[in-house]
Order: structure tokens, then C-alpha cells, then sequence
């Protein structure tokens, strides 16, 4: 689990397709042109950027992501499952503890977006985006709560 229950939610956005099999937790961000304002516009799709530089993070992933044979099995809604190139939920603004973070950092420092959807404080000269700040530094585990402002 890379996100543990004790959230808040603000703000959430539900109209982006993501691609591929992302593990909740981490930051979303836009990867293809992502144009158009309807609700279900196909090329507002996101991912988790193998880069962080020149990334634009959409929000923190809340939904687990499967690749299901639908025929055999079907989504387990308990666990907030949907099937790869569905909709997904992304926190906007709010509050999350995740162990998808890079780095060492300490209550206060800013979170900016990292390689592979994680969050870290490293700014990378300016390059990557801010998406929060950090209200505590890494437990024993790897987790960390991060207080999340992308709006």
C-alpha cells in the first residue's frame, strides 16, 4: 500500500484516463496534450512522468490501477480499483501520508514533483514543479505526510 486511510479531501479531480498500472500514492501527471474541457475528452490521459523535469502533475493518485481480464474477474470496489485506461481520482488539495517519496525530507521543506510519480525536496534547479510541502519527514516505514496544493 503506498497510501495509508488518514487523508483529507479538499479538492479531487475525476476527469483524467490514466495509462499503465501506477500504484496509488504518487503524482499524476499529464501525458498527452490533455486538451478540451469535457468530462470525457480521451486525451486527457495521465501517468506517472519518468522524469521529473517539465513534468505537470495533475494531483496525487487515489485509486490502485489493474490490467483485469474483465471476463474472469471483475474490480475489487473495495480497494478503489479501476481497470487501466479508466478514470481515476487525483487529490487536488489535501492532505496524504505515502511512502512514494525521494529523498530525505524534513517537516516544512517543499515538495516538489521526482522521477516516477514520487514527491521529493529536491527543486532540481527550478525544473520540477511544486505540488505541497511536507509536514512531517520519512517514519521508519518511508512514510511521509504531505500537505498537497495543485489547483
Amino acid at each position: 500500500m503506498a497510501l495509508k486511510p488518514d487523508r483529507i479531501e479538499l479538492q479531487t479531480d475525476v476527469s483524467f484516463f490514466v495509462t499503465g498500472t501506477p500504484k496509488r500514492g504518487g503524482i499524476a501527471s499529464i501525458s498527452t496534450g490533455g486538451s478540451g474541457v469535457a468530462m470525457d475528452d480521451a486525451s486527457a490521459v495521465v501517468s506517472y512522468a519518468a522524469t521529473a523535469s517539465g513534468s505537470k502533475p495533475v494531483g496525487i493518485l487515489l485509486n490502485d490501477v489493474q490490467d483485469l481480464d474483465l471476463t474472469r474477474q471483475h474490480i475489487n470496489w473495495h480497494r478503489d480499483e479501476v481497470q487501466t485506461g479508466g478514470k481515476v481520482t487525483l487529490l487536488q488539495v489535501g492532505q496524504v501520508t505515502t511512502n512514494m517519496v525521494d529523498g530525505s525530507p524534513s517537516a516544512g521543506d517543499v515538495a516538489y514533483v521526482a522521477a516516477s510519480g514520487y514527491i521529493g525536496n529536491d527543486a532540481d534547479g527550478g525544473n520540477n514543479a511544486a505540488v505541497g510541502r511536507f509536514l512531517s519527514g520519512k517514519d521508519a516505514d518511508g512514510y511521509a505526510k504531505v500537505a498537497v496544493n495543485i489547483a
